[in-house]
């Protein structure tokens, strides 16, 4: 696991790059966890992510709707972001009802889930781990990789 530490979305993006490259292609969906604060940066990586995959979207934060997915026009094996907010859930049954097994089938999916604490009895042991901190000094530390 490689750990930096960042002050500007530019960085933000640096890092957002080096993930996309190291994502394997799996016979599921990919699956990028995204642990932290409120405020940390969750949401931010995920439109970076977003970004560099052409969605031509604006991504906002799912909180109140819990999921939303989008498009991904140009990528090798990648063919839809789903971004979750679990923050809200309170149940692995909440998620079944939203179809998350069905998603986790699609090998052409890459799903980010922000507070991945909230279902982890159903997130893929092979799962991409993300973890950012938002520090005293404004700055953010960003822990990520296998």
């Amino acid at each position: 696991m490689e750990t930096r530490s960042i002050t500007s979305l530019e960085e933000l993006k640096g890092i957002a790059e080096e993930v996309i490259l190291q994502l394997p292609k799996v016979d599921r969906a990919t699956v990028v966890t995204l642990s932290g604060d409120l405020g940390a940066g969750k949401t931010a990586f995920t439109k970076e992510l977003a970004h560099l995959l052409d969605i031509e979207y604006e991504v906002t934060s799912p909180t109140f709707v819990i999921m939303k997915s989008y498009e991904i026009p140009a990528h090798s094996f990648l063919k839809t972001l789903t971004h979750i907010d679990a923050y809200r859930i309170e149940s692995d049954d909440e998620m079944r009802v939203l179809g998350f097994e069905e998603l986790l089938k699609d090998h052409a999916r890459l799903i980010c889930v922000e507070w991945p604490e909230k279902i982890q009895s159903l997130t893929p042991k092979n799962a991409y781990p993300i973890s950012l901190t938002l520090n005293l000094d404004g700055t953010r530390t960003i822990s990520y990789g296998p």
